[in-house]
């Protein structure tokens, strides 16, 4: 009987219980099955439990009637539902949180460039400012400023500003923007405009596309369409200034017009107020936000290499527009990421207003738990409006960080 001399032919196929390929997807749903199980049995168990205490959750409660007034915000009465009541903290909310943040972020970088003045008062001044007011409890700047506020002068003897801006115990009373009959007819005028400009970027897009971007390589195409949009705005912008402001001076009325508060007898007519609750926590908010925002600003401009403002100089720019021009649109990417924190933070410190009574979104969840018993659900609506508006902050500053980023490679 012959023997079989032949070479053996081994498989390289390697089975699929030792492919790490395999195992990795597989332990990743095993952990994903398991979280999954342990969400199911925590909501079991927590259903159970309300059973037990005769509570369940439901959403039909929203609907019912509130009963309990809101002393600012949107227009609300006490005969609304508890969903209109949750709304009217989402928007104090949210107002309180962009107007700080512009606060926050104009005082911040004024410290922020102070901090690194040539002049040494300015310079002491601005780390005073930041080492005492970031070295402070936010909710004890909370309710110092809600007590200032109490202690201001009584209406009739109202801290005048400029004949216009009126502060005294009620809060602070400034002068408004009121649309007029006018403001209909203008806001086509402002439509148009619109139209137009975004005609003209994409007429501009696409005469480029066909003359130019099929002739680049693969690689070139992303810095040529940043370009494409950056070039645009130098166009569309003013044709829509232009078709702005001919549309105010054709419109037959004024589109808006300045109120001033007046005095009467019963206090102020007019004009825009902030209670003293909502000024204190705006101030609170502001300044110790901004005093973070300051040492961001700071450690971003020292990013900046030291030779970058060497050469700046060197061609015989003034220091401001070294600073304005070439060291602060360096510095820019290196302090968005941290700016973010500091906005998230701002907007999740405004709960702190349930300390002076602010009908922010926190304040108003806790009434209604408090007549409801639907402390889960409320909690729960609570956190996803907390979490939608920083999911919303956090990408409004991510594509920001990235369109910056892509114009100065693109440069």
């Amino acid at each position: 009987m012959m023997e079989d001399n032949s070479p053996k032919v081994i498989s390289d196929k390697i089975p699929f219980y030792r492919d790490v390929r395999f195992l990795q997807v597989f332990f990743q749903i095993l952990f994903l099955i398991g979280i999954v199980l342990l969400a199911g049995f925590l909501y079991s168990n927590m259903l159970n439990g309300l059973k037990k205490q005769g509570l369940e959750l439901e959403l039909s409660f929203l609907r019912t009637e509130a009963g309990f007034d809101i002393s600012e915000g949107i227009e609300y009465e006490s005969s609304d539902t508890y969903l209109k009541a949750f709304s009217v903290g989402v928007v104090n909310t949210i107002k309180v949180s962009i107007i700080g943040i512009f606060c926050a972020t104009f005082i911040g970088f004024f410290f922020g460039i102070a901090r690194l003045s040539s002049n040494w008062l300015v310079r002491t001044i601005a780390s005073v400012y930041v080492e005492c007011f970031r070295n402070i409890p936010v909710i004890l700047q909370i309710m110092f400023w809600y007590a200032t506020m109490l202690v201001l002068p009584a209406v009739d003897e109202s801290i005048s500003l400029f004949d216009s801006i009126f502060i005294n115990v009620q809060g602070v009373y400034l002068p408004s923007l009121e649309g007029t009959a006018g403001l209909i007819p203008w806001l086509w005028y402002l439509l148009v405009g619109i139209i137009l400009a975004i005609i003209v970027v994409l007429g501009l897009a696409a005469f480029r596309y066909f003359f130019e971007f099929r002739e680049l390589h693969e690689t070139d195409r992303p810095s040529f369409i940043s370009n494409i949009i950056f070039g645009a705005k130098w166009v569309a912008a003013p044709i829509f200034l232009i078709v702005t402001i001919v549309g105010w001076f054709l419109t037959p009325e004024v589109p808006f017009e300045l109120l001033q508060p007046e005095l009467q007898r019963f206090g102020f007519v007019g004009g825009m107020n902030f209670s003293p609750e909502f000024t204190a926590l705006l101030i609170g908010l502001t300044v110790y936000t901004s005093a973070f925002i300051a040492e961001v600003v700071r450690s971003g401009i020292q990013a900046v290499v030291k030779g970058q403002r060497e050469a700046a100089r060197s061609v015989g720019l003034k220091e401001s527009q070294v600073l304005r021009l070439v060291v602060v649109p360096q510095a820019i990417p290196v302090i968005v990421p941290p700016l973010t924190s500091q906005y998230l933070n701002l907007a999740k410190n405004s709960s702190l207003a349930i300390a002076i009574g602010f009908p922010e979104l926190f304040q108003i969840g806790k009434t209604m738990i408090g007549q409801t018993d639907q402390s889960i659900l409320i909690f729960a609506m609570i956190m996803v409006s907390y979490l939608i508006m920083s999911l919303t902050t956090s990408a409004f500053m991510n594509w920001y960080n990235r369109s910056i980023t892509r114009m100065g490679r693109s440069k």
